[in-house]
Parts: structure tokens; sequence; C-alpha cells
């Protein structure tokens, strides 16, 4: 695993070298689960304002590790503000936008051929092949710890599990792989085009779902604080909130409040 996390952080910090240089292109760190979205904004963004939008992807802690390892980008979104929360003290992280909501939910393979209840207790059934998240590495497993935990089920539901993912994208993977029976995932990457054919939510009650903000943050190494203070603003201007919405991060009584949100 280290081995691994460690070439996946080399890969990163080459991979924005070639941005150091460029004034009108903007790098963007971005939890897997939220890159549909960003990448629609990140387009139209691109057309009014003249400039490039480069996405990298991975795990939110990841994805952390490597904007403060190279210290070179603009806008970190993680999937949950939990990071915000945990490494705002570090100084790399500045402004913050509120975007949208990411919510966990039990996922399974379309039309639930194993009958799976909308609880988290089934995650702890042993008729079933359960995959969950890494809490060390991506957003979908610390929230699934904390859920887990909450409820006095992490420890039995781990023991349970074939095998742990980094990342929303591998949860999804297990499924389509025929490895897992269930995942307890981002609601979200069930609205994807590639998965929604696939694989269904069992939604979960407001208490078991962990809701967590996603905030955009301007990272301290921007080169260009004015332009990516501007994206920010973007999505989470009327057009923005509605893209979010299209990918299942925002519904109509998210969008209702708003403005009212607090991070």
């Amino acid at each position: 695993m280290k081995r691994l996390k460690g070439l996946f952080l080399s890969i990163l910090f080459l991979s924005t070298i070639v941005y150091a240089d460029s004034k009108n292109e903007l790098l963007f760190y971005v939890g897997i689960t939220m890159v549909k979205p960003v990448k629609e904004l990140a387009k139209n963004f691109e057309e009014v304002n003249n400039c490039t939008i480069k996405i990298l992807q991975g795990g939110s802690q990841d994805l952390y590790d490597s904007a403060k390892s190279s210290q070179v980008g603009d806008l970190y979104l993680p999937g949950s503000s939990s990071y915000r929360d945990k490494f705002i003290k570090e100084g790399l992280l500045l402004d913050g936008k509120f975007v949208g909501y990411n919510k966990l939910s039990l996922v399974v393979k379309k039309g639930n051929p194993k009958n799976v209840k909308a609880s988290l207790e089934e995650l702890t059934n042993e008729n079933l092949n359960v995959v969950l998240g890494n809490e060390q590495s991506g957003s979908v497993g610390l929230a699934s710890k904390k859920v887990l935990t909450k409820f006095g089920l992490y420890e039995k539901a781990v023991s349970n599990a074939i095998f742990l993912v980094p990342d929303s994208r591998n949860l999804i993977n297990a499924i389509k792989n025929g490895n897992a029976d269930l995942i307890l995932n981002w609601h979200a990457t069930t609205f994807w085009d590639n998965n929604k054919d696939i694989v269904e939510a069992i939604v979960l009650d407001d208490e078991s779902s962990q809701k967590s903000k996603l905030v955009f943050n301007l990272l301290s190494s921007s080169q260009n604080k004015e332009l990516s203070r501007k994206f920010m603003d973007y999505a989470s201007s009327a057009e923005g909130r509605e893209v979010f919405k299209k990918y299942g991060f925002l519904d109509d009584e998210d969008i209702k409040n708003f403005d009212k949100v607090v991070f």
C-alpha cells in the first residue's frame, strides 16, 4: 500500500511540472466522485475566460498530500469538508466555497438481486460479499468509518469485508467486476452514465448517510488567485448549483437553503 501511494504521489508531482510555468492554466485537485460536474463547469469557464484547466483526480488524502508536497496548483475539492477542518492550520488551504453535499448510500447491482435492506447492518451480513473504502486514502472510506463507528458497526463490518479499496471508483468497480454484492459509497456515483445501468443506490436515512459538505479550497500555491476565486464563485453560482444538482450533489431542498450553509 505504501509503495502504491508513493508511486501515485510521484506521478501527480511529475504531472504538475508542466503546469508550473503556465499563467493561463489552472490546476485543480478533485476527489474522484466530483470530477464530472467540475469537468463540465471547467469547460464552460475555459471558453469564457480564455484559460485551460487541468484536473488531477484521486483519493482526497492522496490529493492533499500531492498538493502539499509539490506546492503547485490552484484549487482543491475533497469529498468532505472534514479535510479542510483537518488541514486548515497548515496554511495550504485559504478561501473556501461551498458547492454541494456528498452522502453515503448502500450500493448494489441493478435490481438488488440479494434483496439488501436499507440498513448499515447489512454490511455485517456474512452471506454478502462486502467491499469498503479505506479510510486512510479517500473521503468515502473516512466517512464510512465515522458513520459505522457511530453505530458500533465498524470493526464487524471491516472484518466482514472481503477487501478495502482506496476510493469511490474502485468501490463501484467491485460491483461491476462481480467481486462485491454490497458496497457503501457516495450516492452521486450511481448517477454516472457508465454506472447507472449497472448499479443502484439503496438510500439510507439522514442519520446513516453521513451527509458531508463539499467545499472548494483556494491553495496558497496558486499563481492566479483572482482567476481561481472567479471559478469558485462560478461553481457556487445558480448555474453551478444546477450542474452539481444534475450529478446528485444537491436536491431542491439543498438549493433552497444553499446560501444558509456554514462551513
